[in-house]
């Protein structure tokens, strides 16, 4: 019996829209750089090690928006983009710490790195795993839980950052408290800390504001071209001063719900997922 007319003229392979391709090579690209991260660590070109995170982490927050922009978000892009964001923002910094001075404390050293490296691992694991709660509050989109991966990866180098400055002598002696702040660095990610997400910063811009915005954001650019570590350095250091800020403000909305409905509020953040993880855009970068 021969098959149906129609069947025999169906293509053998289907085709993918360009629209589905374009967010995946964005992402690809992004781990090319935090491979490449490895490599230039390995060769003891430090700055460009870093330059190569930085560039991971400025592509992984493009490429959800670019996935939403054209509407090409997809489960194969979702995964893609964490087991990306695990080799750029887990593996590449542990190495890279290993190979600068974490070494120079033996086991203690690669412990770090490990715990490093499976926080993020985990943090992803949690970010891919959660799903929608239909009943969180719409400010919940504000906050992430804990440090997300690219945050994690940029603030964990602030002690390679500080060397390139002169500030910190990359002596042997420095590896025992780096390994701890590495270890610091793991266990913010972990947590459940309410951290700023930023997903709703720019959504909307006064029109009032546009000029000066991007008047701002040229400048951060030519900073942080000119004076990178110094940038990098000092932003990092703001986003761990900023996390007890933000803490409170979601302390605050959780007390102002519990005003609303009527309700004792003891403070405790832990029964609400901020992280929103269920909607598998690639939002994060953790």
């Amino acid at each position: 019996m021969t098959q149906p007319e129609n069947l025999r003229r169906q293509p053998r392979f289907r085709r993918v829209p360009l629209r589905l391709i374009l967010p995946n090579m964005v992402t690809l690209l992004a781990l090319c750089s935090g491979l490449t991260a490895i490599r230039m660590a390995f060769e003891d070109r430090w700055e460009f090690a870093v330059f190569a995170v930085l560039f991971a982490a400025v592509l992984d927050a493009l490429d959800g928006r670019v996935a939403r922009l054209m509407k090409g978000t997809s489960r194969f892009g979702a995964e893609l983009d964490s087991l990306a964001d695990f080799v750029n923002f887990g593996v590449t910094p542990a190495l890279m710490l290993y190979f600068w001075i974490l070494h120079e404390a033996g086991s203690i050293g690669w412990i770090a790195a490990l715990v490093f490296a499976i926080a993020a691992a985990l943090r992803l694991a949690r970010f891919n795993v959660a799903l929608d709660d239909p009943d969180k509050p719409a400010w919940s989109v504000h906050f992430f839980t804990g440090v997300p991966a690219p945050a994690g990866a940029l603030t964990v180098l602030i002690p390679l950052y500080l060397s390139f400055l002169g500030i910190l002598p990359n002596w042997p002696e420095f590896a025992g408290p780096v390994a701890v702040y590495t270890g610091l660095i793991a266990f913010l990610m972990v947590s459940r800390l309410p951290t700023f997400s930023g997903k709703k910063f720019g959504a909307r811009i006064r029109r009032d504001f546009v000029l000066p915005l991007i008047v701002l954001a040229v400048l951060i650019i030519a900073l942080t071209v000119s004076y990178p570590f110094r940038v990098l350095a000092i932003g990092s250091l703001l986003y761990l001063a900023a996390i007890p800020l933000a803490w409170r403000m979601h302390r605050n909305y959780l007390k102002r719900d519990a005003r609303f409905a009527g309700a004792d509020d003891d403070g405790d953040c832990s029964d609400t997922d901020l992280d929103h993880l269920g909607d598998r855009d690639k939002d994060d970068r953790g």
